[in-house]
């Protein structure tokens, strides 16, 4: 037969609890400690570790979740591990190779805008858009250091810091910068924000459509040309480049030439 558990009351336990709080052995907190002298009360660790080692744990764990999650789901893994990366690279340079048709592209450029289905490098002359379903790799040009990135880090002001706090939509929809932070864009939403810029649109090796942004709704971007309008289904674009004036006028000679 097992013994019978001594019923342990309130009183008891509360005694039994004080005697081993006494005998437990006292470690130092610095954080605490620091907390303390600045009027800011003591916190309860998160874990028994140091902070450092808490941080590289969770990056740890983040990515093993990521590549866990890739060998089961090959295509969503591989948005995942591309959308780590460019944030990882935000503001820096980058090189991207893609497949547009049969043909093979190769893009360089800064890492602007990290969206949920593509990414957007700018250069001096061009801004371009990428989806990420057309991207076969992406790396750092040779040459260029890999070093950390502090640019994506944002100093917030109190005036900032009470209108996220009480004004948060009216706030973020305002600056793109915000919206970048908060929100992962779909390209459909982020080509919507440029209305009325001038673009060139890869559909294949030989086919591309010119024209002027003028919207992007219900899965389909719409271009306008001098009057005529062209839509073009979002799942069918390679990738998008601004244009400069110059390639506009070569290419309405040419059109009136015909």
């Amino acid at each position: 037969m097992t013994e019978k558990k001594k019923r342990l009351y309130l009183n008891d336990y509360r005694k039994e609890l004080l005697e081993r709080l006494d005998k437990e052995k006292q470690k130092e907190d610095i954080i605490n400690e620091f907390n303390v002298r600045k009027g800011q009360g003591i916190t309860s660790p998160t874990t028994p570790s140091t902070t450092e080692e808490t941080r590289l744990l969770m990056e740890y764990i983040d990515r093993a979740n990521m590549f866990n999650l890739s060998e089961r789901d090959e295509k969503r893994g591989k948005v995942l591990k591309l959308r780590k990366f460019f944030k990882m690279k935000r503001n820096q340079q980058v090189e991207v190779y893609a497949k547009c048709g049969t043909e093979s592209i190769y893009k360089v450029g800064k890492v602007s805008t990290i969206g949920r289905d593509f990414v957007m490098l700018t250069t001096l002359k061009e801004r371009m858009w990428i989806p990420y379903s057309v991207i076969e790799s992406a790396n750092i040009p040779y040459g260029i250091p890999n070093y950390s990135n502090t640019h994506q880090h944002f100093l917030y002001d109190n005036d900032l810091r009470n209108k996220l706090v009480h004004q948060f939509g009216e706030t973020v929809a305002k600056r793109d910068l915000l919206k970048q932070q908060f929100f992962e864009e779909s390209i459909q939403t982020n080509l919507e924000a440029w209305k009325d810029t001038w673009v060139v649109v890869y559909l294949d090796k030989e086919e591309k459509k010119l024209g002027k942004i003028s919207s992007c709704k219900d899965g389909k971007l719409v271009l306008s040309f001098f009057g005529e309008f062209l839509h073009i289904n979002l799942a069918d674009l390679k990738y998008i480049e601004t244009i400069r004036l110059l390639t506009i006028f070569t290419h309405v000679f040419k059109r009136m030439k015909r």
